[in-house]
C-alpha cells in the first residue's frame, strides 16, 4: 500500500472516467489532463486508464509499503524519492519504506502519479474515479488525507525494474506554452451570438479566473454578446462546452460538469486540447481558433497514434 502523509492541496484518484452514465445527471468525472493519466500508466506498465493520482498545485508525500514503478506526468514539480531527486515523465523504481516527495510546482496545475498495478479502490458505477460534489468513487468520495492508506493492485517486480528509466518523450507531452492555443469547433448554438461576436471570441485573448476547478473554468474578456435571448431550453453538455451566460463571459466546462445547462454554447474545445485548459493557472491566458469536424477527428486520430507509439 501506500500510506498519505501530506495530502497535498487537492489529490484524488481518477481513472478513465465514469462513462456512460450522464443520462442520470451523472458526470464523467476522470482526468483532467487525459493525457498524462495515459502516459504515466504507460510508463509504469498499466493500462492507460488504470486508477492513479490526480495532483493540483501542491504535491503529496506517499509511503511506499512495497518495491513499486512510478511515474509522474503533467505539471512539472520537484520530486525525491527518499533523498535522491527524480525527473517527471520517467519510469522510477521506488523501494519499499522509501518516501517519494513533491517539492515545488516548476509550470502546469495538474500532475498524474501512477504506480505500477494501479490505485485500488472499489469501483463506482464502473469507475474509481472521484467525484467531490457527488461524494463518491475513489477513497470515499473524497480528497486525500493524512493518514490514508491506499491499496495497490498486484504489480510484477521483474516487469517493474526492466521498465525503470523509460521515459515519456519530450514532443508528446502536455504543452507549456504561455498563451495556448485552444481549438474548438463552433456550436452547438453559435447562432445565438452575430459573426462579430464570433470574430472577437476567436481573436481575443482570454484570462483564467480563480473560478477555475474540475466542474468548469470561468475565463475574463471581451465581451460576448448574445443576439436576443441569453437563455435557452437546458439541452445537454459535454466535456469542452463553452457556456455564455448573460454577463457575457465564457465558461469551458471540464470533467464534473454538469449535465444540462441553460445558456448558448458559443463552441466546444476538441478533446486532444483539454489538456491545455487543464494545466492553466488563475491568471494564465488562453486564445481559441476555429476548426472543422473532419480536423477535430484528424488531430484525435493523431493523438490515439502518439499514444501507441
Amino acid at each position: 500500500m501506500l500510506t498519505v502523509l501530506d495530502p497535498g492541496a487537492l489529490t484524488t484518484v481518477q481513472d478513465a472516467g465514469r462513462i456512460g452514465w450522464g443520462r442520470y445527471g451523472i458526470p464523467p468525472s476522470g482526468p483532467m489532463d487525459a493525457a498524462a493519466l495515459v502516459a504515466a500508466n504507460r510508463l509504469v506498465g498499466n493500462p492507460a486508464g488504470t486508477a492513479a493520482l490526480e495532483i493540483t498545485l501542491t504535491g503529496p508525500a506517499l509511503r511506499a509499503w512495497r518495491d513499486c514503478l512510478i511515474a509522474v506526468c503533467g505539471a512539472d514539480f520537484e520530486l525525491w524519492a527518499g533523498h535522491l531527486a527524480v525527473p517527471t515523465w520517467h519510469a522510477v523504481y521506488l523501494r519499499a519504506g522509501y518516501t517519494l516527495r513533491f517539492g515545488k510546482r516548476l509550470n502546469g496545475a495538474r500532475a498524474y502519479l501512477a504506480v505500477d498495478g494501479g490505485i485500488d479502490v472499489p469501483p463506482y458505477l464502473g469507475s474509481r474515479s472521484t467525484y467531490l460534489k457527488g461524494g463518491f468513487g475513489g477513497l470515499e468520495g473524497r480528497a486525500l488525507r493524512a493518514g490514508d492508506r491506499l491499496s495497490l493492485g498486484v504489480g510484477v517486480r521483474s516487469a517493474a525494474i526492466e521498465r525503470a528509466g523509460a521515459h515519456w518523450p519530450a514532443p508528446t507531452r502536455s504543452t507549456t506554452s504561455d498563451v495556448p492555443t485552444v481549438h474548438v469547433v463552433l456550436g452547438p448554438q453559435e447562432d445565438y451570438f452575430s459573426e462579430e461576436t464570433i470574430k472577437q471570441f476567436l481573436g481575443s485573448r482570454y484570462t483564467v479566473t480563480a473560478a477555475a476547478d474540475r466542474m468548469g473554468i470561468r475565463l475574463q474578456g471581451p465581451h460576448l454578446d448574445h443576439i436576443g435571448e441569453t437563455g435557452i431550453v437546458s439541452d445537454g453538455i459535454i466535456t469542452g462546452s463553452i457556456q455564455v451566460p448573460p454577463d457575457g463571459q465564457p465558461i469551458v466546462m471540464m470533467v464534473d460538469h454538469q449535465t444540462t445547462g441553460g445558456y448558448p454554447k458559443i463552441a466546444t474545445v476538441i478533446q486532444t486540447d483539454l489538456p491545455l485548459l487543464a494545466q492553466r493557472l488563475p491568471g494564465d491566458e488562453v486564445r481559441f481558433a476555429h476548426v472543422t469536424l473532419d480536423e477535430a477527428r484528424a488531430a484525435y486520430r493523431q493523438y490515439v497514434k502518439s499514444q501507441k507509439s
